[in-house]
C-alpha cells in the first residue's frame, strides 16, 4: 500500500509542475507516470541498500529512458518528459535544510547536507548522460549494422 501511495503522489506531484511549466494536456499523465516510477524505483534500491547516489542514479536513468520512448511516441520534444519527471528526485529538503543549518552556525549538518545536495544532483547528472549515450548507441547501431562487406571478384 505504501508504494501504492509513493507511486500516485509523486506523480501527482509531476503532474502539477507539468502544469505549472505549461507542458502540453496530452502529455500530463505520461508525465505522471513516468515521475511515480522513477521514484519507486529510488524508493526501492534505496531501501535494497544501493545508497543515495545510486538510487538518485537508477531514478534518473529509468526516468530517461521512458521519457525517450514517451518522446518518439508522442512525437514532442524530450525536455517536455525528463523535467517534471525529475521533480521527485530533486534534493529540495536537504538544500533547504543546508542553507537553514549554514544561517543558524551550525556548519557541520549544513555540509552534511551539501554533501548530500552534491551527491544527489550528480547523480541525476550522470543517469541522464548514461541515457543520453545509450540513445546515441542505439541509434547508431541501428542505423548503421556491423556488416562484414566482401570484395567482389
Amino acid at each position: 500500500m505504501t508504494i501504492l501511495l509513493n507511486f500516485f503522489f509523486s506523480g501527482l506531484a509531476t503532474m502539477a509542475f507539468g502544469i505549472i511549466t505549461n507542458i502540453p494536456r496530452r502529455a500530463l499523465l505520461a508525465c505522471g507516470v513516468t515521475g511515480g516510477i522513477g521514484w519507486v524505483l529510488f524508493h526501492f534500491s534505496n531501501e535494497m541498500g544501493l545508497g543515495l547516489g545510486g538510487a538518485n542514479f537508477l531514478g534518473a536513468l529509468s526516468v530517461g529512458i521512458i521519457s525517450v520512448f514517451l518522446s518518439r511516441r508522442y512525437k514532442m520534444p524530450l525536455i517536455i518528459f525528463n523535467i517534471p519527471s525529475l521533480v521527485p528526485l530533486v534534493p529540495g529538503g536537504p538544500a533547504y535544510q543546508a542553507v537553514r543549518q549554514i544561517m543558524q552556525g551550525n556548519y557541520e549538518a549544513g555540509l552534511q547536507n551539501i554533501l548530500i545536495v552534491i551527491i544527489t544532483a550528480g547523480a541525476i547528472a550522470i543517469g541522464f548522460m548514461v541515457t543520453n549515450l545509450v540513445e546515441k548507441l542505439a541509434k547508431f547501431l541501428l542505423k548503421n549494422p556491423y556488416q562484414i562487406k566482401r570484395k567482389k571478384p
